[in-house]
């Protein structure tokens, strides 16, 4: 059995959710002095690679600790769509059905190539990561709920397209003009009635507020050894590890992939 780690490193130097506070680490304890190296930490949960709960969304709903345990591990599959993800594009159902089988309750990740944007990627650049990544198109909600997928995730910052985000709509409203540039490239990119078709004021966060009340919950931020060619688009176990956190409405988890030798 081989593993395969698909997990960012965390520190703090990891892009974070703008506006929501950066990783925090400072040494509390040092060898020299106390006799033992001990760490404190401060930060939010939506950074690093993370497993979202329903509870991020839903009042009330489940918390990380309240996921069963066969729901974080199992069959699934790594489908690989970089070939047609370009900045702000959008994958389909079809873009993955073409590619690969996926199966009811099936964990799917979804590799844009985007993680190579992130911090500690082989092309780090934050902006792009942030603002430019592609999305969810809205045939994908109705499709995760048939295929009854619990878990599923991708190598970006969100599963959400930034124009159904903050970083497409009002980042940056008097400051540096964020949303106004992805706004105006998404434009050039889907046209104006493209844009009323993909992206309607109803969808705003949209895989957050439509999939978590029927427990169908995402990772983001994967990364690591998503893009190993011996992963893609086929079946394979998967497993998804977020620390035991009660009442916790995310938590920082480690995606593995596992395969026989």
């Amino acid at each position: 059995m081989k593993l395969y780690d698909l997990s960012q490193p965390l520190n703090q130097d990891a892009p974070f959710w703008p506006y929501y506070p950066p990783f925090e680490v400072k040494y509390i304890k040092r060898k020299a002095e106390h006799g033992v190296n001990a760490q404190y930490i401060q930060t939010s949960n939506h950074m690093g690679t993370h497993l979202d709960a329903p509870r991020h969304f839903v009042t009330g709903g489940m918390t990380i600790d309240e996921i069963p345990m066969e729901w974080l591990y199992g069959t699934g599959v790594i489908v690989d769509l970089t070939d047609e993800m370009d900045e702000l594009a959008v994958y389909t159902p079809k873009m993955i059905e073409d590619r690969v089988e996926v199966r009811e309750g099936d964990i799917l990740l979804l590799h844009t190539g985007w993680h190579r944007y992130a911090q500690f990627g082989s092309e780090p650049d934050e902006e792009k990561y942030i603002h430019m990544h592609p999305g969810a198109h809205p045939d994908m909600v109705q499709w995760l709920l048939d295929k009854k997928i619990h878990i599923w995730g991708v190598d970006e910052i969100s599963t959400d397209h930034p124009m159904n985000l903050p970083i497409g709509r009002f980042l940056g409203k008097g400051m540096h003009g964020h949303c106004d540039k992805v706004a105006a490239k998404a434009v050039a990119k889907f046209g104006e009635q493209g844009m009323k078709d993909i992206f309607p004021d109803d969808a705003y966060q949209l895989t957050h507020n439509a999939l978590f009340p029927h427990h169908c919950m995402h990772v983001e931020n994967l990364g690591g050894d998503i893009d190993a060619p011996e992963l893609q688009n086929k079946r394979l176990n998967l497993g998804i590890f977020p620390w035991k956190f009660k009442g916790g409405e995310a938590a920082f988890c480690r995606a593995v992939a596992f395969v026989e030798d």
